[in-house]
């Protein structure tokens, strides 16, 4: 499932072709996704004007000028692509109509925006701005933001039984991060995936808030991580998969300078972890 890299990555490439602009006709193909999409979504959306486009967590949310906002979530194999003509970015000729376009927006500007689902485990809701959605209700802070700080990760750690990669992965501890990246960052950080949160001195999970930063940051630049099925709004693959130190090297040699470990992979809650025996205490 796309993680907060791959999200900004659509964000960014849907911000030219929405973001100050109106949606001139608005389709709905199919009355639900993972679940019922809003009732008269494709009216609720046909003449509104996007007055901003951000990203909470791993949620794109369109703020319209009609009170609402528009949210929108990937989930496994969800796409937003944009196609027709944007001055100063790119041109990609609207491409014939797929089986799995579900929703398609035509903006104002000549660009139409398209969300393709093959396996339609993303949403799409509209609810009123200002307002808290029940998706967004228990999320923590975000990872950029100034409500994620050193103080705050340490608070949240101490005394938690918990292994350290679940604390992290855990969406009211810290928004947005995912299985990929959590393990690049405690390769990084040197830390054991097993270890309890609560073992952690208060000066290792201090260290912990810029090495998330960086690592996002670094995806982000990369245009995210291309696994399966994610891809840029234009089609393009992200690249961050080529910088992994350890996610899904199982049996590669470490990267570490020195170190003659080998990169070995677990199973936690289900989710595969990967990690350097040698390198992480």
């Amino acid at each position: 499932m796309p993680e907060l890299p791959e999200v900004e990555t659509v964000r960014r490439g849907l911000l030219p072709a929405m973001e100050g602009r109106a949606i001139l006709a608005a389709a709905v193909n199919r009355p639900d996704l993972r679940w019922p999409l809003p009732e008269r979504m494709a009216d609720r959306l046909t003449g509104a004007r996007v007055r901003a486009l951000r990203r909470r967590s791993k949620y794109i949310l369109a703020e319209l000028s009609t009170g609402e906002t528009l949210l929108i979530h990937l989930g496994m194999s969800g796409r937003m692509l944009v196609s027709g003509v944007m001055p100063g970015a790119f041109h990609h000729d609207h491409p014939a109509p797929e089986k799995h376009d579900h929703v398609v927006l035509d903006m104002e500007g000549a660009a139409r925006v398209t969300f393709n689902d093959a396996r339609r485990f993303g949403a799409m809701d509209l609810y009123p701005t200002g307002q808290t959605h029940w998706l967004l209700q228990d999320l923590g802070p975000e990872p950029f933001g100034n409500d994620f700080h050193q103080d705050y990760l340490a608070a949240r750690l101490k005394g938690r039984a918990a292994p350290i990669k679940a604390l992290l992965l855990d969406q009211r501890v810290v928004a947005g991060l995912g299985n990929i990246y959590v393990c690049e960052v405690l390769f990084r950080a040197g830390i054991d995936p097993r270890r309890t949160a609560g073992s952690l001195s208060p000066v290792q999970a201090a260290a912990l808030v810029p090495l998330i930063r960086d690592v996002l940051a670094e995806a982000i630049e990369a245009g995210g991580s291309s696994l399966r099925d994610y891809r840029q709004t234009g089609g393009e693959l992200g690249y961050f998969q080529h910088a992994f130190r350890v996610y899904g090297r199982e049996g590669d040699p470490c990267v570490t300078p020195g170190c003659t470990g080998t990169v070995t992979r677990l199973v936690q809650s289900g989710r595969s972890t990967f990690w350097c025996p040698s390198c992480q205490h």
